[in-house]
């Protein structure tokens, strides 16, 4: 039988089962040809022994006879089929690393131009044929070549994953939504593609507006940055300049103060020499008449002239007259005056800094439930003090059990915050910021490398920094309200005498990761020499 005779019917060489070309075919007694394999299995698996193609139900199950005539023609098939393959495969690309190759191919394996979602099979132009022409196969459902189609397969069911699932967000095949998925919102694919598109185009849309949104701020940021930046350096050549002025001025006045000296010490000295060379050309002139009257032999006449000669004689004492010098501690008083301009300006900057800051003033009030058992919080929120008697309360996990120590209720994860807090009275006490995983159950140690930015106040007038390594602080004054500035993005957390306008210490290039909370400790009662409280002040701008 030709070919051509073949190629115009070609769906009567696939099996109904398998949806291949027959391997092996059998006949059943109603007249329908399967793979031997096929049918075999088909009634092996069901419940009842029926035909797949009539639905004919046989008692028992039939024998299978061997269709000679049909065998050889579908031989004949198949032998076209891959004659024509061989013949077509010169014009046809050859697969190639990065391509899907064609599963059909035996020897030479040509590129896949499609792929059956129902064979789960890769076809060249040659075997992708029948899925063109045969009506049986034209219902198959074909995509661009792709690989791995075993993972489009339900692991659990071995069925196409056709459908989706909304509720789960996965893709399951038709037994999945009777068993596993029964009840859920289950959709076809391209209607759950569809919706997850839509979505995923909306979400992607919101992410980027949201950056499109953060660049702008950080641009904000930065052009805010400038002009603080502008700001600063303006009133900082400002300051400099000033200072530059006044120790140009001071040097000036000093340079000229000496030389005023110096020049009032040459005067005094020339005037001295004047004097004693006025005074030696006289007793020359004595000297000389001294000389001539000793020649004569006149003694008479001779003491005469002596006496003549004592008269008004020079009777200046010299001895007790001499230049002194009077530059010392010039240069000295010159510094002084130098520092008390430069500790003015310093007074004036930190006046104006401790305002700044003050700008970022914050509502802080304290935690009860972070709270030490033996602390007393009252005034809202704003006061706490030692009780000495422990009180019964929940060990929650955010309690401290040791030190006595609470924390700020609010807390700060970005930019700027300040706040104040009443020192007035005590002999100790603990402050500064912490990060939300000091630990609070046992004892901890104040350190940055524990998490936490602290000063403290012991024995009445020793203050120390809680740094790496710790800082004594020599403090001019005894500060009576301490302001508390942190800048989360700069890592920085200062310290402010606030009566003084002072800076007492800063902790700079801190690594700020989680929240931070305000943290206090008023330290034990010590026998009420330390029963103030610490206080949480209102700010007011100096």
């Amino acid at each position: 039988m030709a070919a051509a005779n073949y190629l115009t019917s070609e769906d009567q060489f696939l099996c109904s089962i398998c949806l291949d070309v027959f391997t092996d075919p059998v006949s059943t007694s109603c007249g329908h040809n399967f793979c031997k394999d096929c049918i075999t299995e088909h009634w092996d698996k069901s419940d009842r022994c029926q035909c797949p193609m009539c639905k004919k139900e046989f008692n028992t199950r039939p024998e299978l006879q061997v269709n000679t005539l049909f065998s050889e023609m579908v031989t004949q098939f198949r032998q076209t089929a891959q004659q024509k393959a061989s013949s077509s495969s010169s014009e046809q690309q050859v697969f190639k690393p990065g391509e899907v190759p064609c599963d059909v191919c035996t020897e030479t394996k040509l590129k896949a131009l499609k792929s059956c979602l129902v064979c789960l099979t890769s076809y060249c132009e040659t075997h992708l044929e029948p899925h063109l022409t045969m009506s049986g196969l034209k219902r198959h459902q074909l995509i661009d070549p792709v690989e791995n189609l075993e993972d489009r397969m339900c692991l659990k069911h071995d069925k196409p994953l056709e459908l989706f699932c909304k509720t789960d967000q996965t893709c399951v095949c038709m037994l999945c939504t009777v068993l596993d998925h029964k009840m859920h919102d289950v959709v076809p694919l391209k209607e759950g593609y569809e919706g997850e598109k839509a979505e995923l185009e909306t979400e992607t849309q919101q992410m980027i507006q949201k950056r499109q949104l953060k660049i702008q701020e950080i641009k904000h940021s930065v052009d805010l940055s400038k002009e603080e930046a502008d700001r600063e350096i303006a009133e900082g050549v400002q300051v400099f300049t000033a200072l530059k002025e006044s120790v140009e001025r001071g040097q000036a006045n000093l340079i000229n103060t000496i030389k005023e000296k110096q020049k009032t010490t040459e005067n005094q000295a020339e005037d001295f020499i004047k004097e004693l060379e006025q005074e030696i050309s006289e007793l020359k002139k004595r000297s000389s008449e001294v000389e001539q009257v000793t020649h004569s032999e006149d003694h008479l006449h001779l003491l005469q002239r002596f006496m003549s000669l004592k008269v008004a004689p020079p009777t200046k004492d010299w001895t007790e007259v001499s230049i002194h010098s009077s530059h010392e501690g010039t240069v000295v008083r010159a510094v002084v005056q130098l520092e008390e301009t430069f500790s003015k300006e310093m007074k004036k900057q930190l006046d104006a800094e401790l305002k700044r800051v003050q700008r970022y003033a914050v509502d802080v009030t304290l935690d009860p439930d972070t709270a030490h058992t033996q602390l007393i919080l009252s005034g809202g929120g704003k006061k706490v003090s030692h009780g000495d008697v422990k009180k019964n309360l929940q060990n929650n996990p955010e309690r401290f059990s040791y030190p006595l120590c609470v924390l700020g209720k609010q807390s700060f994860s970005s930019g700027k915050f300040y706040f104040e807090v009443q020192v007035k009275g005590k002999t100790r006490w603990d402050l500064g910021v912490a990060r939300e995983s000091i630990n609070r159950k046992g004892g901890i140690t104040l350190s940055p490398q524990r998490g936490n930015w602290t000063i403290w106040l012991r024995n009445v007038n020793e203050y120390k920094a809680l740094d790496d390594p710790p800082v004594l602080l020599s403090l001019k004054s005894q500060p009576q309200k301490v302001g508390v500035f942190v800048d989360y993005e700069k890592g920085l957390v200062s310290f402010y005498d606030v009566d003084a306008a002072a800076l007492i210490y800063s902790f700079t290039g801190c690594s700020f990761t989680e929240k931070l909370y305000s943290l206090f400790s008023p330290g034990p009662n010590d026998g009420g020499q330390n029963s103030a409280p610490l206080i949480i002040s209102p700010v007011r701008v100096n």
